[in-house]
């Protein structure tokens, strides 16, 4: 059975999908992202599927968003590139051919981690991705935050940052930023 109308709606509106994708991530246990498009003008039209998987053009899972034009795919692992295409549906149930595909990687958040010496220095490790640079921030009053120091993470996804003048202070916070 031919489907009745053109998917080249679909093709762009997956154009907009990949973009909308790097806009719109959340940061959760897993990650999400959610995916948003154009409604389709074909009045056949009742719903959409999205389709994706971590290989080019095999979709080991699928995604029914009804009529809405946005749907949030969960669970998905930092670093991994997931793959997403779409099809529309009738009222019927037929569905279109598949659109084309687009790519999404999930980006690698950057964690940080202390641990203290018996001398009161205190040692933060920041993981993130191979190669970026972070400032390390510290305050004691959650208002003024002062660069400290500035790293790049290495070739193991870690940097180690050693702040000698924490003995200096009764306490002291830390955050990153790039």
């Amino acid at each position: 059975m031919r489907w009745p109308f053109k998917i080249t709606g679909l093709t762009k509106f997956l154009g907009v999908l990949l973009i909308l994708a790097a806009l719109s991530t959340t940061v959760q246990a897993g990650q999400s992202v959610t995916l948003a498009w154009n409604r389709s003008a074909d009045p056949i039209v009742a719903g959409y599927n999205i389709y994706y998987g971590g290989t080019s053009g095999t979709y080991t899972n699928m995604v029914n968003a009804g009529n809405a034009t946005n749907a949030t795919i969960s669970g998905l692992v930092q670093g991994r590139t997931y793959y997403f295409a779409a099809t529309t549906y009738s009222s019927l149930g037929v569905e279109s051919s598949i659109s084309s595909e687009a790519s999404y990687t999930v980006p690698i958040l950057a964690g940080v981690q202390f641990r203290v010496t018996p001398t009161r220095q205190f040692i933060l490790t920041v993981t993130g991705p191979v190669g970026h640079t972070y400032d390390i921030l510290a305050t004691q009053d959650f208002k003024t935050w002062t660069v400290i120091g500035t790293g790049t993470v290495g070739t193991n996804g870690s940097l180690n940052f050693t702040d000698t003048n924490a003995p200096c202070f009764s306490k002291r916070f830390y955050r990153t930023r790039g």
